[in-house]
């Protein structure tokens, strides 16, 4: 049992399996509320990562933006204004705190919490959270969900990642190797409750698309490829720019794309585990892919861009397709030769490596090598 000053860890019950159980105190994206959409793939990790610890026998409470919505009610509400995300700035955007900035509300919360804490885990890319990582008196677990976007964030985070070891996490190798610093990062790879993913066999004549509608995501290049494979483009996901979709439905005959919205989980797997194949078309190095897996839990191929975390995920050519970057021709291809995939190796795939039980393991080793250099620093 790791010992250490204050109290930390010691005395501490066992979880599961005899395990350490810790307290842990998960502090999401101040982007938007859980369950909104507006936090993107953040939200849904962060729930399944609750999920996966308080199974795993952790005492778990999570910070969020007010009117956020999850597995228990007693979420710990904030109010503010977010910030402005990331991937809307240019590398040399300077770092800009709002009035009554939410990220800033968040911390002051966690400041007067942490001692209550063993561990604090971080799910905000911003500036702020890694700024105060020296000034806390408990170790934080930064859980990064972008890759190298901005030289002020860049720098930020390779300070935190070189002075506290391992406490940066990264989803893939492929999001790591954005940055400078990658070797001193630790790879978590994702979770998902698969229970809540139900398997189709077979598929009806259409694609799917999932995500945040933002031009960095390309929506426009799937739009394109399912309208020469002759297959309409079922499309969910938070709208981040209206203008976007508006032009890109504007451009394409009725019926090329419908435009769902923004579904919980059960609606939306209901509909994607009937579809012939999912297309994953970001123009940026996606630090993981979460669609990717929900897809693969309901036995639905993927045709992805051979960048970033759906081509370290994807098994190409028998969990699905990957193709060049940015390749509508490349789309449209794999798109004809779906159906040479077996869609129980899908569902095997996500089973096998992607469960909650996997992922959770996998957080558990994380944080006991953060908490144990922790201490020796004491």
């Amino acid at each position: 049992m790791i010992d250490c000053e204050n109290g930390c860890l010691v005395d501490k019950p066992l979880g599961v399996a005899g395990q350490l159980s810790l307290r842990l105190l998960l502090v999401s994206t101040p982007l938007g509320p859980l369950g909104s959409g507006r936090g993107g793939g953040v939200e849904l990790t962060l729930l399944n990562l609750w999920t996966a610890l308080t199974e795993q026998g952790h005492q778990v409470q999570v910070i969020a933006p007010r009117h956020s919505q999850g597995p228990r009610p007693d979420i710990i509400e904030v109010e503010g204004c977010p910030p402005v995300p990331a991937q809307t700035q240019s590398r040399t955007s300077p770092i800009l705190l709002p009035a009554h900035s939410l990220v800033a509300q968040m911390w002051e919360q966690v400041n007067g919490m942490q001692s209550e804490y063993d561990l604090i885990v971080n799910f905000a890319y911003d500036w702020l959270p890694f700024y105060l990582t020296p000034f806390l008196q408990r170790p934080i677990a930064h859980l990064v969900s972008m890759g190298s976007l901005t030289d002020a964030m860049d720098q930020i985070i390779g300070q935190v990642a070189t002075r506290y070891p391992w406490t940066v996490g990264m989803h893939t190798q492929a999001q790591a190797d954005t940055f400078t610093f990658a070797e001193h990062c630790y790879c978590v790879g994702n979770g998902f409750d698969l229970s809540i993913y139900d398997f189709a066999d077979r598929s009806e004549p259409y694609l799917c698309w999932i995500g945040r509608i933002a031009a960095e995501k390309a929506l426009e290049d799937a739009a394109a490829a399912a309208m020469r494979a002759g297959l309409p483009l079922k499309v969910m996901g938070h709208v981040a720019d209206p203008a976007y979709l508006e032009k890109i439905q504007q451009t394409y005959p009725a019926g090329v794309i419908e435009y769902l919205g923004f579904l919980e989980t059960s609606a939306m797997q209901g509909i994607l585990r009937h579809s012939r194949g999912l297309l994953v078309t970001p123009r940026w190095v996606e630090a993981f892919g979460n669609v990717v897996i929900e897809a693969l839990a309901c036995g639905v191929p993927v045709i992805a861009y051979r960048r970033g975390g759906p081509a370290e995920i994807l098994q190409d050519g028998k969990t699905g397709w990957l193709v060049e970057p940015d390749s509508i021709d490349g789309l449209t291809e794999a798109i004809q030769k779906l159906a040479q995939i077996d869609r129980r190796a899908c569902r095997e795939q996500a089973e096998q490596n992607y469960s909650l039980e996997v992922f959770g393991q996998r957080i558990e080793g994380w944080f006991q090598k953060i908490l144990q250099v922790s201490a020796s620093d004491l």
